[in-house]
């Protein structure tokens, strides 16, 4: 179930309470005259089916309340109540397949936004892989993986094609792009000072590595990895049982390979620079596009699924 609290402009009110209770799967309906006072307006509570939320909110913003007033969307944990139960079963479809569009707008927006934070990341991780490719130690690589935080831009990416939303496609890409180069180009003099300090040597990368020699052969299974990835990462955004999405993390070799182009390019190995960067180039490619064809098809199922309840 999901919480609704909205502030509506007094002439608004009516209107709100007629929506909210021709929505077929919401509940406990509240509304309290003149209690907001910025904006000013009423406040107004119900709860509502995971399910028929996204219908909910959709009404709710072309009444222009996102302008007007207030929109506030809570995830409720636990809610003892028979008729929150009866709302469940009288909305079409199960709670857990439902897509949250707005919500799910609204998270990418925020992991995809290139910030201090999301760079620091992204540039610690790319580090710590290339400790993990020029000791072959997978352990460290798997760490590197779980570090990244690269699927944020990706899958808003994969949100914005869907939703048509050429800001938010733009913001991802831009944060995805510069995240990449500046943490690669730090990795790169990362690469150098360690080498003076003698603790990374180019034979080291040069020589047999059965643990991590994956990141600069790019093969089928690659791009197979990828698009499974895309795909169980994306469910894990817009499910509400996600807790794949470290799972995601640690199954691409995105920053993995950003890392060794970057080792290999401090020692001049063209051969490992272009092998990784068709590595990265590849897993990004499978994962947009997995994720781009995993919310165009469950948008049309879920529109199946709302003509048939």
């Amino acid at each position: 179930m999901l919480h609704l609290r909205l502030i509506t402009p007094a002439d608004q009110t009516d209107e709100v309470v007629r929506l909210i209770e021709a929505t077929i799967g919401t509940t406990h309906l509240a509304v309290i005259p003149g209690a907001a006072r910025e904006p000013a307006g009423d406040l107004v509570m119900c709860d509502v089916a995971r399910e028929a939320g996204d219908t909910l909110i959709a009404g709710l913003r072309r009444l222009g309340l996102d302008s007007s007033g207030s929109i506030a969307v809570e995830n409720i944990d636990l809610s003892l109540s028979r008729r929150a139960d009866e709302a469940e079963q009288e909305a079409p479809g199960e709670g857990a397949d439902a897509v949250l569009w707005e919500g799910l707008t609204e998270a990418t927006h925020e992991e995809s936004t290139l910030s201090v934070t999301y760079v620091a990341f992204i540039t610690l991780a790319t580090m710590i892989a290339a400790c993990g490719v020029v000791l072959d130690n997978a352990i460290l690589i798997v760490g590197a993986m779980a570090v990244g935080p690269e699927f944020g831009p990706l899958a808003g990416i994969s949100t914005a094609v869907v939703r048509r939303h050429p800001r938010l496609a733009l913001r991802s890409l831009t944060a995805l792009l510069v995240g990449f180069a500046v943490a690669m180009a730090v990795t790169v003099g990362f690469t150098l000072f360690m080498d003076a300090l003698g603790l990374f040597h180019r034979s080291a990368l040069e020589g047999r590595r059965p643990n991590t020699a994956f990141v600069y052969a790019p093969d089928a299974f690659s791009f197979i990895v990828a698009l499974l990835a895309g795909v169980a990462g994306t469910l894990s955004l817009t499910s509400a049982k996600s807790g794949a999405l470290v799972g995601v993390a640690i199954s691409v070799t995105t920053v993995p390979a950003a890392a060794n182009a970057a080792v290999a390019l401090a020692y001049g190995d063209t051969t490992q620079t272009l092998g990784s960067t068709d590595q990265l180039l590849l897993n990004l490619l499978g994962i947009i596009l997995a994720g781009t064809l995993t919310l165009l098809a469950q948008k049309y199922f879920w529109q199946r699924q709302r003509q048939r309840g």
